[in-house]
């Protein structure tokens, strides 16, 4: 305690007190019991400053109140909660006033009520300056924090970054490394606008639906990133159906978002090791390309659903040559292409049946039927014979793969 507020303290309203410090020594320690065992050194010279209020009403100087607010980031960075700091300071004034000569044996009313009025504003001004120190600190200790999330997300995805070093930069944030994980990716169809908003409400989402494990969410190229835990069985019944869970609690909980909407999520497959986390990203990014190229309108697609295109892009020469064969003649049409591929992508989704393709195209039985005759007069390949029908279906999604007839094939083949 400093010499200065020893001295100011050794006459309160007239009443004379020892100066003797262990009356404040006792009330600090009992403050500190009772606010859960937080440090005496975070009080400073608060008490004292306390004392010298009540005995001659001096309010806190600047220099005081920066002191208490260095002991308030003191605490954030002691991990010492808000709650508990501002308990220790408000514990340690009323023991302190219930200690004090003037209270306990002044008749004089008028001089307790100053003495009492002077405290309060310390006792106001200090917490403020307390608070203030504290908010400060985490928001900083919180912005670094969210900068060490951010590479450490962005070295997961792109899987390049020293292992040894990794595992040890996601174990504070509770990533297990050996334990399989998924990437999901939410795209709004608009801007998001609010992107810091979004991630925080999505966060808590998948936390409270697959359990407070390691759950990393950011944003990354326009869209919302999730890595998260997985079934270790992967490949298994139970492994898919903790991937689709995760998909449709993003679903769900993005869905409440008055904006972005509506949401395409696209959830990767569940592998260990950190290589694993950027080998899900890719399947997940692939994902969503293959989606909005083959014009799919799921509002939750998983990288096991695609494999079959995936096995087409595989070979990019052969899913070329298949198109330029089957269906590239249909651009010799009257009005293009995109017509007769249209009609022939809702045939295929609708189970080869006209009506329905009818239905969904919003055209005639007659129309759609005249439309399957001019493609195989066109093509030579006829999509109502079951002989016929699989090699057409194939170059049909392969066109839409590639882009077709949008992009040239000849420059896919370059590219």
């Amino acid at each position: 305690m400093a010499h200065a507020h020893r001295q100011a303290g050794q006459t309160i309203a007239g009443e004379a007190w020892t100066g003797d410090e262990a009356w404040l020594t006792r009330v600090a320690q009992d403050a500190s019991r009772g606010a859960g065992g937080v440090s005496v050194d975070l009080l400073g010279e608060y008490l004292p400053l306390l004392a010298d209020a009540a005995a001659n009403g001096r309010r806190a100087e600047p220099s005081e109140l920066e002191a208490v607010s260095l002991l308030g980031r003191r605490a954030a960075e002691s991990g010492v909660s808000a709650g508990n700091a501002v308990q220790l300071y408000l514990s340690a004034a009323w023991r302190l006033w219930r200690e004090l000569p003037t209270v306990v044996r002044s008749d004089d009313s008028a001089a307790v009520r100053a003495a009492a009025a002077a405290v309060l504003r310390v006792v106001d001004s200090a917490v403020a300056s307390l608070a203030e120190g504290y908010t400060a600190a985490r928001r900083e200790m919180m912005r670094s924090e969210e900068t060490l999330r951010r590479e450490l997300i962005e070295d997961l995805l792109r899987g390049d970054a020293d292992v040894g070093a990794l595992v040890e930069r996601a174990e504070p944030f509770g990533l297990d490394m050996g334990q399989p994980h998924q990437v999901a990716l939410a795209a709004p169809s608009g801007r998001l606008a609010d992107a810091e908003a979004a991630v925080g409400s999505l966060e808590r989402a998948v936390v409270q639906g697959i359990g407070d494990r390691d759950v990393l969410v950011a944003t990354k190229d326009g869209c919302i990133v999730v890595v998260a835990p997985a079934d270790s069985a992967r490949g298994t019944a139970a492994g898919r159906s903790d991937a689709r869970t995760l998909g449709r609690l993003m679903h769900t909980e993005l869905g409440r978002s008055p904006r972005g909407g509506p949401w395409r999520i696209t959830v990767g497959r569940a592998y260990p090791g950190s290589y694993g986390i950027a080998r899900s990203y890719e399947e997940a990014r692939e994902a969503r390309t293959m989606t909005d190229r083959l014009h799919l309108d799921n509002a939750v697609i998983h990288a096991e659903e695609l494999l079959i295109y995936r096995v087409l892009l595989r070979d990019q020469p052969a899913i070329v040559d298949l198109v330029q064969t089957v269906v590239s003649p249909l651009s010799e049409a009257r009005g293009g292409a995109g017509p007769l591929l249209a009609t022939l992508d809702a045939y295929f989704a609708t189970g080869c049946v006209v009506t329905e393709t009818a239905r969904k195209l919003h055209l005639s039985v007659r129309a759609v039927s005249y439309r399957l005759e001019r493609i195989t007069a066109l093509t030579g390949y006829d999509a109502t014979d079951p002989a016929q029908r699989f090699t057409v279906h194939a170059a049909v999604l392969g066109a839409r793969l590639l882009g077709w007839p949008e992009c040239d094939l000849v420059e896919v083949t370059h590219h």
